[in-house]
């Protein structure tokens, strides 16, 4: 009896994808309890009471059937809402805004839906690991800008300008920045935005962190500068700052016409969204606000304990100012990334992730999310800062 061999079976386009890097970080947390993690990028609160008695009403009520490919209308109005009060931006709900199952299919369903062979993108890194996969998938190329600590971990016109060409379609940002934590200022995203209407770029913005912003600092969303509105696409999301990561719910706010063709895909691959984390979306927007402030009080500590914890150790750190992750330089262990991250799980079981994984440019750096409990970023920090001085060159 043969047996099919699927290996010599699977598309060109799959075997060129690179590998995720956090799937085996995050089975190696999962397998052993005794280690001390800040690797993963998931907020340690529970769902906001509110939401979670908006899913289990709606369950009862039996409202599990499907809804619009767009998401509930009423979830749509209130994402409208949401987003005119916080940056005062006003989209049409009934137009220009879409429910997706989660920002990752939201970030797959608009480069699938603009980007086709030949084309080429810009992606300012380290980013988040399924923008280039994402990419390759649409059958584009990305095309990578790197980002340094100097310049607080945002791509400068320069930069930029050496990576346009006449292929260039795109360009794809995400701030606040995983796994960085910078932020964009709003002088930096006018200087960027008229950099990509000098060139005609569709610009694509990954704002999932918005509400995840500390001391003064407050998100500017790329569509407050009216000038921008015809060519952004803007990509967020429930997961981070309602932490409701497992109920996978995502949204895009664009023109009319670019929703519209984004939907040509959306529809045949998810139908819509799901029903009832729908409804619990529409009781975060409506109801937890305060949640999300004091998720965000309580994650400013964590960042003030581990900008101060690095910087104990004397290592280079940029002090994150959105997201919830540092992405400290460990260049000076003579370790790379990688190494670094498996010899420090061996040593002093803590897990970390390697910069590596984030682009080329995030060589030499760690990622640690503050996503966890004050004691454990302490006692991470003990271990981290001892084995940095074992291994200091």
């Amino acid at each position: 009896m043969s047996t099919f061999d699927f290996t010599k079976a699977i598309s060109p386009c799959i075997k060129a994808l690179p590998q995720s890097g956090l799937a085996k970080f995050l089975e190696i947390t999962a397998s052993n309890p005794d280690i001390v993690p800040l690797s993963v990028g998931e907020p340690d609160f529970d769902v906001p009471a509110k939401v979670r008695e908006a899913t289990i009403e709606s369950i009862l009520a039996g409202k599990s059937s499907y809804t619009s490919t767009l998401g509930l209308l009423e979830l749509r109005k209130a994402i409208a809402d949401d987003t005119f009060n916080n940056y005062g931006v006003a989209y049409d709900p009934q137009t220009e805004i879409m429910v997706t199952v989660g920002v990752s299919e939201a970030l797959y369903v608009v480069l699938r839906t603009f980007l086709a062979e030949g084309d080429e993108i810009i992606i300012p890194e380290p980013c988040y690991v399924a923008n280039k996969a994402c990419i390759i998938l649409a059958g584009a190329k990305p095309i990578s800008v790197e980002t340094y600590l100097e310049n607080k971990f945002v791509p400068t016109i320069d930069d930029l300008e050496k990576a346009v060409t006449p292929a260039t379609k795109a360009i794809l940002l995400g701030y606040p920045n995983n796994p960085t934590g910078a932020i964009m200022t709003r002088e930096q995203i006018k200087e960027i935005g008229d950099w990509a209407l000098r060139h005609n770029l569709i610009i694509i913005s990954d704002e999932l962190y918005a509400h995840l912003t500390y001391g003064q600092n407050r998100h500017t969303m790329f569509t407050s500068f009216p000038e921008f509105r015809d060519r952004t696409i803007v990509l967020n999301g429930f997961s981070k700052a309602y932490a409701m990561t497992g109920l996978r719910l995502g949204y895009i706010t664009a023109p009319a016409k670019a929703i519209a063709a984004i939907n040509q895909i959306h529809q045949h691959v998810v139908l819509c969204p799901n029903a009832t984390a729908q409804y619990g979306a529409i009781a975060a927007l409506r109801h937890c606000r305060e949640d999300v402030s004091s998720m965000v009080r309580e994650y400013d500590e964590r960042r003030k304990i581990m900008i101060d914890g690095f910087k104990k150790m004397n290592v280079p750190l940029y002090s994150p100012e959105g997201a919830f992750y540092v992405f400290p330089c460990i260049k000076e262990t003579g370790l790379s990334s990688m190494d670094f991250v498996e010899k420090l799980l061996e040593e002093e079981e803590v897990l970390v992730i390697p910069g590596s994984i984030f682009g080329d440019c995030g060589e030499g750096f760690i990622r640690c999310s503050y996503a966890y409990s004050q004691e454990n970023l302490k006692i991470a920090l003990e271990r981290i800062g001892r084995f940095i001085n074992k291994y200091r060159k």
